[in-house]
């Protein structure tokens, strides 16, 4: 029986609008909020929503058979939040079959897993907590931004309590193993990896709207034949999508939706069954361990990080951004943290790069620049000016050693103010319930009644205790 697992992920960052030199210590505002609100209602329109109505589809027809599993960046859902409420919508009945599993992934799909593991936890950890608010889920399984994945990163992923994580199946690192197995992390043996299956996700993503390709045109049966001629052993085959795959770069009318509402009926002719990645790793045995010394990742034909890190403007515009992210961390200037989150997206550092051939002409067509050097001049202008307002709140005259002491300092003064305030509260309570039991005794008491003979015998001894003696006169002499 083969497992197959689909993966889709939505993304889309803030987009930067033009701004020039001298913007800079004058507009802090640096957004394009026109083109957010026209890309992503557009891509809702075409994309997501068809694609979210096809899955609850597929999963109706199949009786709850078909399962799958989503990604949503932070980024991502603020815009749907704003722009496409029903798309959030469509997204929440998904979670509520309750065969879609939602992903973990970094908020504003950041590089921070490259540059800062501190922030990189912080920012998973504020990613979980949107999924959860929004959608009602948890999320069990991470996949980092673009799949990127070393022995080092796999410590930090295991480190939150995660057991699975969803990485490239990259041909250098596999040599002649499979994708289609479970590995274990070499740095973290609890860590469960799922490697993506790349020739049978392009033979969708890339050459299903394809003449040129020999296969074409593709037909629901014959993907499933593929899937089931793999080997036996095989255990699960990973497919791994951007959901605006479906609808925008392979439109409607290419016949996608239809493919996929075929796959479940198909799947079950040849024993196939769909599933999600935590269903996986938990009725599967890891066979063998993955270790992955430098960087992997989903992009370009390297499958390595040179698609934000390939050149000097890249880097020196990430060394920029990443030098301010303790005293970032310091700072409670709820605006300054929020254009740190949006100016951490890896789109910026994309748009970027200057590499030839099949891998520059796909940079090219999603960067709104004309140049990479246009790119970076907008960027680093935006970033200028960010870099004065951290600069006004935390000077450089203050080093990051002794900015991480005054951190320390305020985080146990506060602890210690905290646990002051606990005892005031206890002291104050305590107080109040002696108080209440002094003020209750007296009037439990009962005052008995004298007896009729005594009455009056016993009121002149109340006054006499009373109304003292007046003192004997002496005599004159």
């Amino acid at each position: 029986m083969k497992n197959v697992c689909f993966y889709f992920k939505i993304h889309q960052p803030y987009r930067l609008k033009r701004y020039r030199f001298f913007d800079i210590g004058n507009d802090h505002y640096y957004y394009d909020d026109f083109a957010d609100d026209e890309i992503i209602s557009r891509l809702a329109e075409v994309s997501y929503l068809p694609m979210c109505d096809t899955l609850l589809e597929m999963i109706k027809e199949s009786n709850g058979s078909f399962k799958c599993s989503i990604s949503v960046s932070g980024t991502a859902l603020e815009q749907l939040q704003q722009y496409v409420p029903e798309c959030i919508d469509k997204l929440r009945a998904l979670a509520q079959t309750g065969c879609v599993e939602f992903l973990s992934t970094t908020f504003s799909h950041s590089l921070a897993s490259l540059e800062d593991p501190e922030e990189f936890i912080r920012e998973v950890k504020l990613e979980n907590d949107l999924i959860t608010n929004t959608l009602g889920i948890k999320p069990k399984t991470f996949a980092n931004t673009e799949l990127i994945y070393d022995d080092d990163i796999a410590m930090l992923i295991s480190s939150m309590g995660f057991k699975s994580c969803l990485t490239a199946g990259a041909k250098h690192v596999l040599g002649w193993k499979s994708p289609n197995y479970v590995y274990k992390a070499a740095t973290a043996p609890s860590l469960k990896l799922l490697l993506t299956n790349d020739k049978l996700s392009d033979d969708i993503a890339r050459n299903f709207n394809n003449p040129a390709w020999p296969e074409y045109p593709l037909n629901a049966d014959t993907y499933m034949d593929w899937i089931a001629a793999l080997p036996e052993e095989e255990q699960v085959v990973n497919l791994y999508f951007s959901m605006d795959t479906f609808g925008s770069f392979l439109p409607a009318n290419t016949g996608i939706f239809q493919f996929m509402r075929a796959l479940p009926r198909f799947a079950a002719e040849r024993n196939i069954v769909f599933t999600t990645p935590s269903e996986v790793t938990a009725k599967m045995k890891a066979v063998g361990e993955l270790s992955v010394p430098y960087p992997i990742s989903d992009i370009d034909e390297a499958r390595d990080v040179s698609a934000w890190k390939g050149n000097d403007l890249q880097r020196e515009a990430l060394s920029k951004l990443y030098g301010v992210a303790e005293r970032v961390s310091l700072c409670t200037d709820r605006r300054l943290k929020q254009d740190w989150e949006y100016l951490q997206s890896s789109d910026h550092f994309y748009y970027m790069s200057t590499k030839n051939m099949a891998d520059g002409a796909s940079h090219a067509a999603f960067s709104p620049y004309d140049s990479p050097f246009a790119a970076f001049t907008n960027y680093m202008n935006v970033l200028a000016d960010f870099l004065v307002r951290v600069e006004e709140q935390y000077p450089e005259s203050i080093d990051n050693e002794e900015l991480n002491s005054l951190l320390l300092t305020i985080r146990n003064q506060a602890s210690e103010i905290s646990a002051l305030n606990k005892e005031v509260s206890t002291l104050r309570a305590n107080n109040i319930e002696e108080l209440t039991v002094v003020e209750e005794k007296p009037a439990k008491k009962s005052v008995k009644a004298p007896a009729k003979g005594n009455s009056v015998k016993a009121e002149k001894s109340t006054k006499a205790t009373k109304e003292p003696k007046p003192a004997k006169k002496k005599a004159a002499k």
